[in-house]
């Protein structure tokens, strides 16, 4: 039995997120058909670092999965790729130990979100990111994620259908950065809730719109109340960028940064 690790890219748009569903619309059904089509085995279930919702996207999505089909590695690549639509691909793979886990051997997890600000809304760039059209002040959104930073308790930006046992998180480092007319706020932790950084993006807007002070996001830490906090944002522009795993695993993905978005 082999435990293999992929790299997964894909536009969450016209998929019901990532978890299988019922009526096979998510991104987890489609991989699982891919492998079975490739392998010509029995159905394999595969493991994800993070599940996304419906309509988010992901530049380095990590799985794994066990087989018994004995494969180069490129040929898992290519072949998996051959059963996969246009919006979803395979980015890499690699054999790993097995007490690798995709999900609980993660150590952090980055994502991205980026908002159009535009009176108008962007035809090219429809789903893939979030629109704004007021004016926002991003030296105040930059001082209010600064208070995001630490272990605390997220209960504020926490979706009501968050099945977490705990609302406690730890966010490494939070960050906003202005190109054009994009902001690109990233975000790195050990874990998320359920629309967390959805959340957390529509607080940003209230504060970037002058309608909140930056302190307001740590009155919101402490409320540990959602219905205080701003509306949950688009899911959109909201990508998972990159995850993180001990060095003891050596998994060699690609690494991706804030500069990969200046490309669209």
């Amino acid at each position: 039995m082999y435990r293999i690790a992929m790299g997964i890219s894909y536009n969450g748009s016209g998929f019901c997120g990532w978890q299988t569903q019922s009526n096979s619309c998510s991104i987890q059904d489609i991989i699982e058909n891919a492998l079975y089509n490739f392998s010509g085995s029995k159905k394999t279930r595969v493991v994800c670092a993070g599940r996304t919702d419906a309509g988010v996207h992901a530049v380095n999505q990590v799985i794994h999965f066990d087989t018994n089909l004995n494969r180069e590695i490129e040929s898992w690549i290519r072949g998996v790729n051959s059963f996969l639509p246009k919006s979803i691909s395979v980015t890499w793979a690699q054999l790993v130990d097995k007490n690798f886990h995709a999900r609980f051997s993660a150590i952090s997890r980055t994502y991205s979100y980026i908002i159009y600000c535009s009176k108008v809304r962007s035809a090219i760039y429809n789903e893939l990111v979030g629109w704004n059209f007021y004016i926002l002040d991003i030296e105040l959104m930059k001082s209010a994620v600064n208070l995001l930073v630490g272990k605390h308790d997220f209960s504020s930006f926490r979706s009501s259908q968050c099945q977490s046992k705990t609302p406690i998180r730890t966010i490494y480092s939070a960050n906003i950065q202005k190109h054009g007319p994009f902001i690109i706020f990233t975000i790195i932790a050990n874990a998320f809730l359920h629309h967390m950084i959805r959340n957390i993006v529509g607080s940003l807007i209230c504060i970037g719109r002058s309608n909140k002070d930056p302190i307001w996001i740590k009155e919101l830490l402490l409320a540990k109340d959602r219905t205080k906090g701003g509306a949950t944002f688009s899911p959109n522009g909201l990508y998972l960028m990159d995850v993180e795993y001990p060095s003891n695993f050596c998994i060699n993905k690609k690494k991706f940064d804030n500069q990969f978005f200046l490309h669209f």
